[in-house]
């Protein structure tokens, strides 16, 4: 053999080898991680451990849902969408409550991942049907995809921008193939697209909201629609997954009805007599006090606190910097500085909450200390584009003895004032161009006024005029797309991987997207810089340190007004539910729970309670 040809073979079967081993890892899986550690659950798993697997079916579930709804359709930026619409569909995978970020295959059979995160592929499961007994296909997911990149809410464009093609191979195959290597989360977060019916969309118009029931392959299906007021689901019994090791001991209940209420006070109330049987709730004040009566009393009514192991991420007021008047950063602290936590915790929340002080609350992605070596090197870069404290202190919201005086706090906002132009004329707060310091936050719920008219107060003090707005469902859902308003309050939760979702919330090419959480209105090339590290960090580790330095520029920014938050799921439900032993570490999992054969709804136990004995 000549050397030359001998070259050649040797680089052959070197280029052979590297494609073999190449093959060996992109080996298709049940499940996928983050960082490709084992899933916890084995390929020849039976079923989720925290789980019922022969929990009886049957029943109807009542939830309650607050305002109104008006679509069918949830994943278009028009109408306020009905509740618990993704009972009706189905993803390409599981997402696995009880790990930080697994995906397990539902209508996924399999999934194949490139070893450098270049592309993944699905291979479907050749039994999934849709509701009408058509195949789901490559080509639906194909048809899903593109349908809500063109049509669908701009968050997409956000989550999938990495994405280069999608392409059907087959019609069981679909492979998704990335502008860049690296992503870990990409393939994950494509396992948990709802996959639309390609038959059903196609001459329908996706951008318009309407109340036509859609088709879908999920374990329910819609039977009844009173626009605005009540829908109604009806479990599919010949669901073609039901049998799927991570769908068992999910979905036992027949029905599932969600009606609405004006407000969450006339939903306690309703709740309490028996409309519906599960609530969880958000009050402090409502869950001291609200729930009290005969049938808490008598154990008809349960109230439980369940761990949450969850991130909280962020709740508070936020500025929209938009606005001239909250550009100067002073500003904004000083606002911060008058909202009185200690207080309201003490005279609102009975003791209940505590404060928020990272937008990855609850986690070790907090940047609860000063910052080591590690993340040092990710800040150093952006020293001169970045608050000075972020170096220097750990940022801590200020600290009342909750009696209502904060008089430190006032001289310390007063200062950071006059150091930005203001002064005081005529007991107002007026600012360098001469305007008063004013502004308006809307909110759509009126339990939150109790929270705001404290801090209104403690401004008002200061010269500073904030005005409350409150606006129905529908407009401030409207307002807020448009971006028309000063201050609301917002909440941005995080999950244990945050990644992607994070362009969504801080970078700036979502500050325009009229769909994006972007609230605030961020363009900062140094917080930009540190989304994208995040999203391509390659370890558990280095994810940690880029959402803590990112949790500090974000901190010491004054982008918000932090509240409060509670490490823990209030739940209280009629005694004819019952749930599994365990919760699994990141979630209450309602559709693990049950009814009690032959047991009474909570309506007809307060009827027969209340009829009067005649023996």
């Amino acid at each position: 053999m000549s050397k030359t040809l001998r070259t050649l073979c040797l680089q052959g079967c070197g280029a052979l080898l590297l494609s073999l081993a190449g093959l060996a890892l992109a080996e298709p899986k049940h499940a996928i991680t983050l960082y490709d550690e084992p899933a916890k659950y084995p390929a020849d798993f039976t079923h989720f451990s925290w789980v019922n697997p022969d929990a009886p079916k049957g029943g109807v579930l009542r939830l309650s849902g607050v305002g109104g709804f008006d679509s069918l359709n949830p994943f278009i930026p028009k109408g306020n969408a009905a509740d618990q619409l993704g009972l009706i569909y189905d993803s390409l995978t599981f997402h696995s409550p009880d790990e930080p970020f697994t995906e397990y295959g539902l209508l996924a059979e399999k999934i194949e991942k490139a070893p450098d995160n270049s592309y993944v592929r699905f291979l479907l499961n050749p039994k999934a049907r849709f509701h009408d007994g058509q195949p789901v296909t490559a080509e639906d997911v194909v048809f899903t995809f593109n349908t809500l990149l063109e049509h669908g809410d701009p968050m997409y464009r956000h989550y999938y921008a990495d994405v280069a093609k999608v392409e059907a191979e087959d019609k069981l195959s679909v492979r998704f193939d990335f502008k860049h290597s690296g992503n870990r989360e990409l393939p994950l977060i494509l396992g948990q697209i709802q996959i639309l019916s390609k038959h059903f969309w196609e001459g329908r118009d996706f951008t318009k909201t309407n109340m036509d029931a859609p088709v879908g392959s999920g374990p329910y299906r819609i039977t009844k629609v009173d626009a605005g007021r009540s829908i109604h689901y009806e479990r599919v019994k010949d669901w073609w997954a039901k049998d799927l090791p991570v769908t068992r001991g999910y979905y036992n209940f027949d029905g599932i009805t969600v009606d609405y209420y004006r407000d969450m006070s006339v939903a306690l109330e309703a709740f309490k007599a028996g409309q519906f049987d599960f609530n969880l709730e958000y009050s402090a004040k409502d869950w001291a006090t609200g729930y009290d009566g005969p049938a808490l009393r008598s154990g008809k009514i349960v109230k439980e606190s369940l761990a949450n192991h969850n991130p909280t991420g962020m709740q508070g007021f936020a500025f929209n910097i938009r606005r001239p008047v909250f550009q100067d950063r002073r500003v904004r602290e000083a606002i911060g500085l008058l909202f009185d936590f200690e207080w309201a915790n003490k005279q609102l929340f009975f003791g209940s909450y505590k404060r928020t002080s990272s937008y990855f609350e609850n986690s070790e992605m907090a940047s609860h200390e000063m910052p080591d070596a590690d993340e040092l090197k990710i800040l150093e870069p952006l020293r001169d584009q970045v608050p000075a404290e972020v170096f220097t202190q750990v940022f801590k919201p200020p600290v009342s003895d909750g009696s209502g005086i904060i008089r430190d706090q006032k001289r310390r906002a007063y200062q950071l004032l006059m150091d930005a132009g203001f002064k005081i004329e005529n007991d107002k707060m007026v600012g360098p161009d001469g305007k008063p310091l004013a502004f308006e936050i809307m909110i759509a719920q009126a339990n939150l006024e109790r929270v705001i008219l404290p801090f209104k107060r403690n401004l008002a003090e200061l010269g500073i005029d904030m005005q409350i707005r409150r606006v129905d469902v529908s407009q401030y859902i409207n307002r807020l797309r448009s971006r028309d308003f000063d201050m609301i309050p917002a909440t941005w939760g995080q999950s244990n991987s945050p990644g992607n979702e994070q362009m969504e919330f801080w970078h700036s090419r979502s500050a325009d997207s009229p769909g994006s959480r972007n609230f605030i209105g961020l363009r900062d090339p140094a917080i930009d810089k540190l989304v994208e590290g995040l999203i391509r960090a390659d370890s558990r580790q280095s994810l940690v340190e880029h959402a803590r330095a990112l949790d500090r520029v974000l901190l010491w920014g004054h982008y918000v007004v932090p509240n409060y938050y509670v490490d823990t799921y209030r739940v209280a439900y009629w005694n004819q539910l019952q749930r599994p032993e365990h919760t699994p570490l990141y979630d209450y999992s309602l559709m693990t729970w049950w009814q009690k054969p032959g047991a009474e709804t909570a309506s007809q136990s307060e009827q027969s309670s209340s009829e009067p004995d005649n023996q």
